[in-house]
């Protein structure tokens, strides 16, 4: 169940993921319907699967782990704190675990979407000062797929290489975790009528949706950095870290930069995130069920 949940959450919101980067990370897209014109008429559908292979076969035990430590770690906090690891967490639990669980996921996270990003962003060429670079061999792209991505970064820029980007990714996750499961507990135990043991689906999918969205649309300005770092690299490298790459992106492009692709965040959140938090929830309530009939 959880791990179809999460599969169905990300052909939801994948077609925009490549808009978010493209928008982030590209350049001479004026907006999201100027730049699905421009992808659909330069690279027709198949453009918007570019990257696809990597994050679809890896979604499930990212999310996984990810929830995991999150329910683990509140686990745990309720038994050091009360002595029952049952019992409803408290607000600063919830934000403890979820920033514990950002910081995980940037550990695995980071090296999917660095792949992902730089099989999207590879096709794009490079513009500074009105210098073009284009691709390695016109018409050709610098990475044959996901495999041949990873073992070529690897290869010429080690594992930190891997990494590029993981300080905007973090300085994006452990906020951005905090206000994904706070807002949803929140919203969930709002939504759930007076009298109900546990939520039932649909006040879990909306408000997996409504903390989606809130997480994805704040989270848009660190994004733009990460993204902007991790495609970085396809031709040559342009920024010297997370700081350098604020501050080349606001002087060249003001403030209205950081906010790029944040329509495309908010609305992809938004299912992306009702299927998961749906596919966890009926999980635990499955696994809940398991455990009462096995031991009566």
């Amino acid at each position: 169940i959880l791990s179809l949940g999460w599969k169905h959450g990300i052909l939801i919101a994948f077609h925009e993921c490549i808009l978010q980067t493209r928008l982030q990370a590209g350049q001479g897209y004026g907006n999201t319907l100027n730049c699905v014109l421009t992808v659909y008429r330069n690279e027709s559908v198949a453009g918007f699967f570019k990257g696809m292979s990597f994050p679809l076969a890896s979604i499930a035990v990212y999310s996984s782990v990810v929830f995991g430590v999150f329910s683990n770690t509140q686990r745990l906090l309720s038994q050091l704190r009360h002595g029952d690891p049952a019992r409803a967490p408290a607000l600063a639990d919830v934000a403890l675990a979820s920033m514990v669980a950002g910081f995980v996921s940037v550990g695995i996270g980071s090296p999917v979407d660095l792949v992902k990003i730089r099989l999207q962003m590879q096709t794009q060429p490079y513009i500074k000062a009105n210098i073009k670079l284009q691709p390695t061999v016109p018409g050709f792209p610098v990475y044959r797929g996901p495999i041949h991505c990873f073992r070529t970064v690897l290869k010429k820029e080690g594992i930190a290489g891997m990494y590029r980007g993981a300080g905007a990714m973090l300085l994006r996750d452990v906020p951005g975790y905090c206000l994904y499961f706070i807002p949803y507990t929140f919203f969930c135990g709002w939504i759930t009528p007076d009298g109900c043991i546990s939520p039932n689906p649909s006040s879990i999918w909306l408000a997996g949706g409504v903390a989606g969205a809130i997480s994805w649309g704040t989270a848009t300005p660190m994004d733009v950095v990460k993204s902007r770092l991790q495609a970085d690299g396809v031709y040559l490298n342009k920024y010297k870290g997370t700081l350098d790459c604020i501050l080349q992106s606001y002087q060249n492009e003001g403030l209205k930069v950081f906010f790029r692709g944040i329509t495309v965040n908010a609305v992809r959140g938004f299912p992306m995130s009702s299927a998961m938090f749906l596919g966890y929830e009926l999980s635990l309530k499955a696994m809940k069920r398991d455990q009462t009939e096995t031991n009566p």
